[in-house]
């Protein structure tokens, strides 16, 4: 049995267990051991080892822990050269003999735990040079005797003793006698599972704050008596009894708790074994005189006295007052009305009943316990039907509880939950954690006492539905862990009182913009499942000052990040868990960063100079696409290229219409005589001398001869498909240009003139063109002229125009019959014939041929 080992050794002791060792302070993991502490601490536990490896171990150690090992023997050598040793641990090994001078050279060892060995005589001799020592633990081990050496009277040091084994049979007066001037803060002793003897007096003489006793007293009853009596009048803290009658239930009728009466002592405890009603009845009456204000019975067979008579409200137990009462891990729960009342909950100021199970709560316990201030019925798997009894009148019940926890059971109606409460009108505290409460269907209509501040019910299961159903008057709330995807936002509105929100560990993925809280302080947001949050998230919370919300799947934005830096440069939310659990989940190049080193580009962040940058950007841009436009001509190719577009579609009209193919000539070709040489040197072999020629006609080559001048002009231009007019100023100072123009006006007469092409081969502004070119300046302000380019890279796009604007060449009808020979059009010559009426040559526009016309 280890009962003494855990209840002493884990409360003063666990300090010197040893500890993880943190990189600054680690040094090495090599050997048997791991030395840690800068080389003060040495963990060498559990690793099989059969002696003391203390030439691997530096001389510098003050903490050697070689617990649940092999051990046998310790030798005068195994620990002679650690002078600076003060945590010694050699429990759970099978020691069975340490040598005299095994502690000779560790004269400021302070604690020495040689628990659970194989020891057959208490080792005096060992310790009589450790005068430093303050903690002791020797119990569990395999001699016969408790009887401790003269030698022990010099350890005045000493705090805490743990002794005996399971064969020591019993306790003699003289045992502790060495002990009677030490004042020790904790005594255990273990004897037999069947104590043989019990001399009177034996504990007399110690004098500690903690006493534990580990021995069965199924065979010697009346040893209780003793016990008790050698204990009266001595202050103490703790009383421990482990497994009081181990074997048997007590069916005496001597009341063996008499002398409890006389113990002065603030806590009692009975640690496993088997309690009836008769001797739970002896205690419990016995404890009504004693200034003992604390009980707990833990881990005990509870069983019915077949010999148990209820006499009627005599039996019950009506004046237990104790501040503190514990029933844990009762193995029947008829331990609360052992006696079939609860009438021993009256005066019980914070009553804790847990891992009972108990199945149902009858009426009448919740108005027997009527001075229960804290009342704890946490892990007992209570349902709804269990805990509320809506036969049961709860109206005045509980008047003084302050404090009721509900927690780690099988609640699932806060409905049922806030029914009974209600009547409990000065609870301030409700733990409902660990419950599966939260339902929609659970949490419709809930009325609760005003007075509830505090609300625990992490680790439920609430929806955002169940907000409606929680006390308003609140300063904490707690629900951690409740499964929660969103948030209520009007319950947070009502909640006024609320200083203090947990909600770690759901499932939020928004924190709304919206949130109203006025007088909330401190909100835990971490481990949900939001990305985002900006200044705005909590622009409606003005006493906020402490937040932690990290460990959530983070964006890492321009917007996260300002209100990073906001809300630290300010001071006045304290983010406590920054910067460790604030990492960056997106974008994926940021994954895994953390957001205190996420720092985004300031243009990227700053809207105001993002529209600035696009702007000049804008401009910049524009500025160079108009100087581009102006290097390159890209307007005019534009424009080209739409003439060319036009022209197609017109030649796709004129196709379906049947018009091609009726004419001589594909076009006329119109001129002053100063643009002659441009014609015959530009005009002609790019149009004729080509892969698919075109056939023009121009005066010069051929007019049919002995023709008037304005029968070939008519003849001609009817005779052809397109009429070209080659523009210049020249053209205007013609004035058979101007009859030319006037004839192909006539003929295009309802055809919307797609037949006239202008070709301006020089500038000419129609504003100064003379009255008698109305028409021409008419065309020229809504017909698409083709403008002949000074560039030369130009001029390639120009002929391409002008052939997409005649249309792909076809036959004529002239090419059907013959094709007129043009070896001749070089040896036309030009007269310039004279207007009598004017007294001046007469230019005829064509081409400077001149015809004399006789009167």
């Amino acid at each position: 049995s280890v009962w003494l080992f855990v209840l002493f050794w884990t409360a003063v002791s666990s300090q010197f267990s040893p500890a993880p060792s943190s990189p600054s302070t680690f040094i090495s993991d090599e050997g048997p051991c791991r030395i840690y502490n800068f080389g003060l601490s040495a963990d060498c536990q559990g690793r099989q080892l059969d002696f003391v490896p203390w030439r691997q171990l530096p001389v510098t150690l003050e903490s050697i822990d070689l617990s649940y090992n092999g051990l046998h023997v310790v030798s005068a050598a195994d620990f002679q050269n650690f002078p600076q040793l003060r945590i010694l641990l050699l429990q759970f090994n099978n020691i069975t003999h340490i040598a005299n001078e095994a502690f000779k050279n560790n004269p400021l060892l302070e604690h020495l735990n040689i628990f659970n060995n194989s020891l057959h005589e208490i080792p005096a001799s060992p310790l009589t040079s450790l005068l430093n020592l303050k903690e002791l633990f020797m119990s569990n081990n395999l001699y016969r005797h408790a009887t401790l050496a003269d030698s022990f009277s010099k350890l005045v040091r000493l705090k805490v003793l743990s002794l005996g084994g399971p064969l020591v049979m019993g306790l003699k007066k003289n045992d502790f006698q060495p002990l009677k001037n030490i004042q020790l803060q904790t005594f255990a002793i273990k004897c037999s599972s069947n104590l043989s003897y019990y001399e009177p007096g034996s504990l007399e003489v110690i004098h500690t704050k903690q006493m534990g006793f580990d021995m069965a007293i199924d065979q010697r009853p009346n040893a209780l008596h003793h016990m008790l009596r050698d204990l009266a009048n001595k202050t103490l803290s703790v009383i421990q009894f482990r497994n009081l009658f181990e074997f048997t239930y007590y069916m005496g009728d001597e009341d063996i708790f008499l002398n409890l009466k006389d113990i002065i002592a603030s806590q009692l405890i009975f640690h496993r074994g088997k309690f009836n009603e008769n001797l739970l009845k002896m205690a419990l009456l016995n404890l009504q005189v004693t200034p003992i204000k604390w009980l707990r019975l833990q881990y005990i067979d509870f069983a019915r006295s077949p010999t148990f008579v209820d006499s009627g409200a005599g039996s019950s137990i009506t004046e237990l007052s104790l501040d503190n009462l514990d029933l844990w891990y009762i193995s029947n729960p008829d331990v609360l009305r052992f006696d079939w009342r609860f009438t021993w909950f009256k005066r019980i100021k914070q009553l804790s009943i847990q891992y009972v199970y108990f199945s149902s709560v009858p009426c009448d316990s919740w108005a027997e316990m009527e001075g229960v201030e804290l009342l704890d019925v946490s892990n007992n798997r209570l349902s709804d039907d269990v805990l509320y009894n809506k036969r049961c009148n709860y109206k005045g019940s509980m008047p003084n509880l302050l404090t009721f926890n509900l927690s780690t059971n099988e609640l699932t109606s806060l409905e049922d939950l806030s029914s009974l409460i209600k009547q409990f009108r000065k609870l301030e505290v409700l733990d409902l954690s660990n419950n599966k409460l939260g339902s929609a269907k659970e949490s419709r209509h809930c009325v609760w006492t005003q007075n509830i501040t505090r609300f625990i019910a992490h680790h439920n299961y609430f929806s955002s539905e169940a907000f409606h159903c929680l006390p308003t008057t609140v300063s904490y709330l707690d629900l951690s862990d409740c499964n929660m995807d969103q948030l209520d936002l009007t319950y947070f509105k009502k909640a006024t009182n609320l200083k203090m929100l947990l909600l770690s560990g759901n499932k939020i993925k928004f924190i709304p913009s919206k949130w109203e809280s006025p007088s909330l302080q401190i909100l835990a947001l971490d481990g949900n499942s939001f990305g985002l949050i900006s200044k705005a998230s909590f622009q409606h919370m003005p006493q906020l000052s402490q937040l932690r919300a990290g460990n959530n799947p983070y964006h890492c934005t321009c917007e996260l990040h300002a209100f990073v830096q906001d809300t630290i440069a300010i001071g006045k939310v304290n983010l406590t868990d920054w910067p460790l659990n604030y990492r960056c989940y997106h974008p994926e190049p940021f994954l895994n960063t953390f957001i205190s080193k996420y720092f985004p580009g300031k243009v990227a962040c700053d809207i105001r100079l993002v529209i600035i940058i696009s702007v000049a950007t804008t401009a910049i841009v524009i500025l160079i696409f108009v100087l581009i436009c102006y290097i390159f001509d890209l307007p005019w190719y534009t424009k080209a290229t739409y003439q060319i577009i036009q022209a197609k579609y017109r030649a796709h009209k004129e196709n379906l219409a049947g018009d091609v193919g009726n004419f001589n000539y594909h076009a006329f070709i119109s001129y002053s005589h100063s643009d002659a040489d441009w014609v015959r040197d530009q005009l002609l072999p790019c149009l004729e001398n080509n892969k698919n020629p075109y056939r023009l006609c121009i005066h010069e080559r051929d007019f049919m001869p002995g023709k008037w001048i304005i029968d070939n002009i008519i003849e001609n231009i009817e005779s052809s498909r397109k009429v070209i007019f080659v523009l210049s100023r020249h053209f205007v100072n013609s004035e058979w240009c101007n009859y030319e123009l006037y004839f192909a006006q006539q003929r295009a007469m309802g055809k919307t003139f797609s037949d006239v092409i202008l070709v301006v081969k020089e500038p000419i502004d129609p504003s100064s063109l003379p009255s008698k070119y109305c028409k021409l300046k008419k065309m020229l302000s809504t017909k698409t002229y083709l403008e002949w380019p000074q560039q030369v890279n130009q001029q390639p796009f120009f002929w391409a125009q002008l052939r997409s604007v005649l249309g792909k060449p076809t036959m004529t009808r002239e090419e059907t019959n013959s094709i007129r020979s043009r070896n001749t059009s070089e040896q036309f010559s030009v007269v310039e014939e004279r207007i009598p009426e004017v007294n001046k040559p007469l230019e005829v526009g064509l081409g400077g041929l001149v015809v004399p016309i006789s009167s």
